[in-house]
């Protein structure tokens, strides 16, 4: 092996790392997408908050933060999950939050 190739090859196994780590904070955001569009649609059919917000945290994951809100004709939800940083060598590295809103109108009964 090169001296080149023995200095590159570090960092190409950081790069790989950090987008493994993006990939998951992607997957992430989907998550939290999803769980936001079904509990608003649970809470607009009148099925009630914690349904909803069971039905968030089962889509989005067990840490997620279910937020719901009503107004006259409209129900809100936010959903948000922390997702950790890298770790390992790049446990410096804060983690992120990623969240999503949905609105979804109050069905008539």
């Amino acid at each position: 092996m090169t001296a080149e190739a023995a200095a590159v090859l570090p960092v190409l196994v950081a790069f790989a790392l950090g987008l493994v780590w993006l990939l998951g904070v992607a997957v992430a955001q989907v998550r939290v997408v999803d769980g936001a569009r079904e509990a608003a649609r649970v809470a607009a059919r009148g099925d009630g908050d914690v349904l909803a917000s069971a039905q968030a945290r089962r889509v989005a994951g067990d840490g997620a933060d279910v937020d719901i809100a009503r107004g006259d004709q409209r129900v809100v939800v936010t959903v948000s999950v922390d997702v950790d940083g890298p770790g390992g060598l790049f446990g410096a590295l804060p983690g992120v939050q990623v969240r999503s809103r949905a609105e979804a109108v109050v069905e008539p009964r």
